[in-house]
């Protein structure tokens, strides 16, 4: 004979429940701020996202889309997108790696942790001053976007890669440097410092201390910036340096929208496949 299982108690409603939510009126207020405080940004740029569906504006851009079909696909065209496309890879990829060879001894001496006069607490006026004047040069490097720079070097190196890959060598020199910093300060420092005090140089603190407990860390925000540079290297082809955005932008000059439209569905696929070697790559080093 088998024992009865009786069911369970059915839970009562709490008694002194609120009957709404209790931060309603916070949200409300907070919301309305934020929408008082955004209206004179959204008159002073004068945006009106409205005018996209007037008549005229609807039938121009129905008008632009259509061009954008069929798509051109013939053997001479891919070639050259195909060719295009691995030179924005590599132009992007030259970039960083330049921009890594200026980040990284900018960052070392950016870094506060690293600094022998600041194991008394207090750093010497000098070193201070150095460290000054790198964040400075760091702040100028990335303050600059990157397709000043290559407009710059555009009229310097002439029109191709070379620019384009100057341009991000220093703008991701600047970011990088300034966050690489940032990363190496934000941890812990007491390994670091007893090495120092005990003897070690601050490269030798910084290969056996700081960096095993960041590596994971500064490679996943290397990886990402990699994959944030693809993305500019075809903004500035639209410059002159070189790559897959110079030609979508000459196929744009002679209103091609077929072509257009494929090396649109190209740039789309090479962001996509970019994005999961970068995930791959940050999963591997973490």
């Amino acid at each position: 004979m088998t024992a009865s299982v009786s069911p369970l108690p059915t839970p009562r409603p709490r008694l002194d429940a609120p009957a709404r939510d209790p931060a309603f009126f916070k949200r409300v207020f907070w919301l309305s701020l934020a929408l008082v405080l955004l209206w004179p940004l959204g008159v002073a740029t004068e945006f009106r996202l409205w005018v996209l569906w007037e008549p005229e504006n609807r039938k121009v851009t129905a008008q632009f889309l259509s061009t954008f079909w069929p798509l051109i696909y013939n053997a001479e065209f891919m070639d050259m997108v195909v060719r295009e496309t691995w030179r924005t890879v590599a132009m992007a990829t030259a970039g960083v790696t330049l921009a890594l060879v200026l980040a990284i001894p900018l960052s070392l001496l950016a870094t506060r942790v690293l600094s022998l006069s600041a194991l008394s607490g207090r750093m010497d006026r000098w070193p201070a001053v150095l460290r000054w004047l790198v964040r400075a040069t760091l702040i100028v490097l990335r303050s600059v976007p990157e397709l000043i720079w290559a407009l710059v070097f555009v009229r310097v190196v002439g029109l191709g890669p070379t620019a384009g890959v100057l341009a991000i060598a220093l703008t991701y020199g600047g970011m990088l440097g300034k966050v690489y910093a940032e990363i190496l300060e934000s941890g812990e420092s007491h390994a670091t410092q007893n090495l120092m005090r005990n003897g070690s140089g601050r490269l030798q603190a910084f290969v056996y201390a700081l960096l095993p407990s960041h590596a994971a860390e500064l490679a996943s925000y290397t990886v990402y910036r990699w994959e944030c540079a693809i993305r500019s290297s075809v903004v500035l082809g639209f410059v002159g340096a070189g790559g897959l955005g110079q030609q979508l932008d000459n196929s744009m000059k002679m209103f091609n929208g077929g072509e257009v439209a494929t090396m649109l569905l190209v740039f789309i696929a090479l962001v996509a496949l970019a994005d999961r070697v970068s995930a791959w790559l940050r999963k591997a080093l973490a």
